[in-house]
């Protein structure tokens, strides 16, 4: 290695940032959706999509369907359960919030996963990280103005779909040496399309429905044929779903959670984008003030990282190497 070669981190920071970024196509498509459809009909339509990309995957891979046969089934059900809640909670309070601000409550995760990593998997936390994730929270606070209204029940599901969330992230470091990104994800759609697909037949329709504007209405809504204007957003969940989560799943496989974590800030800045160009609500200045926090937080830990890794190149390679 020379001085000039990246810090082994940043695959899995940039993973982390790119995965972030397709994921904020997900909200955006749910949002748009969560007025018209049941949320388990759109779950299941997104979990076909995503599985039939992640087979695809898997059919090219080195070892192929082989990699299927686990030997971990307790921990996947475990993992997957994380996610299906992680799922639910946050949907059904985005239906209720505008995007931003679920997006913002929802970034409690990260303090979650650094606290987790800590607590958990024995992983160093230090100093920088920790002061990252703070400032990225100093952010989230700005961004969810206290005391103007934002505790309510949508966004104690967020905070409960939060908490999930941190809880799979464990779960993937623990599972890594055995279990590749494509067999974790292939279990969270495959654990989507059997639940999904089950309450469709229950639920599906529309024997339970709640009263319109009431916290459970996207959940037991009845299912009905999608419009065709609202075809891109089934499309867009699904694949948005499929290949962001893949990323994230290697960035946690791969590298600590604790410095990961911060870089799922940049879902915020999304948030706001896609708030913008597609609901047509632009950020006021103390909006601005909470962007600059998140996104400063997460290339302040890039930047350090990367200081990092050409320090310990510098340490560990011979006199003439460098």
């Amino acid at each position: 290695m020379t001085a000039r070669d990246p810090s082994p981190a940043t695959p899995g920071i940039l993973l982390a940032i790119g995965g972030s970024i397709v994921m904020s196509m997900n909200d955006l498509a749910i949002k748009a959706l969560s007025s018209t459809y049941a949320l388990h009909q759109v779950i299941l339509v997104r979990a076909l999509i995503g599985i039939c990309v992640v087979c695809a995957l898997i059919l090219y891979s080195k070892t192929g369907f082989r990699q299927l046969a686990t030997r971990r089934r307790g921990a996947h059900l475990i993992r997957v359960s994380l996610v299906m809640v992680s799922n639910v909670t946050y949907f059904v309070g985005l239906s209720l919030m505008p995007i931003a601000d679920a997006v913002a409550t929802a970034f409690v995760a990260p303090m979650f996963v650094t606290l987790m990593s800590a607590l958990l998997l024995g992983e160093d936390v230090g100093p920088r990280r920790w002061a990252a994730v703070i400032v990225g929270m100093l952010g989230v606070i700005v961004m969810t103005r206290p005391g103007s209204g934002m505790i309510q029940p949508a966004a104690i599901l967020v905070l409960i779909s939060a908490f999930c969330y941190a809880g799979s992230h464990m779960m993937t470091r623990r599972m890594r040496d055995t279990e590749s990104a494509a067999v974790l994800s292939f279990f969270v759609q495959l654990g989507f399309v059997f639940v999904s697909a089950t309450m469709g037949l229950l639920v599906g329709d529309g024997h339970m429905a709640q009263p319109v504007g009431s916290t459970w209405e996207f959940l037991f809504r009845p299912w009905i044929v999608p419009d065709v204007g609202d075809l891109w957003a089934f499309v867009a969940t699904g694949l948005s779903v499929a290949v962001g989560g893949l990323m994230v799943a290697q960035a946690y496989r791969t590298t600590d959670a604790s410095l990961i974590a911060p870089f799922e800030y940049v879902g915020m800045p999304m948030a706001i984008f896609w708030g913008v160009v597609y609901f047509h609500s632009w950020p006021d200045e103390t909006a601005w003030i909470g962007i600059a926090l998140i996104c400063g937080a997460g290339l302040y830990t890039l930047w350090r990282e990367t200081v990092r890794g050409k320090k310990d190149i510098n340490v560990a390679a011979p006199s003439g190497d460098v």
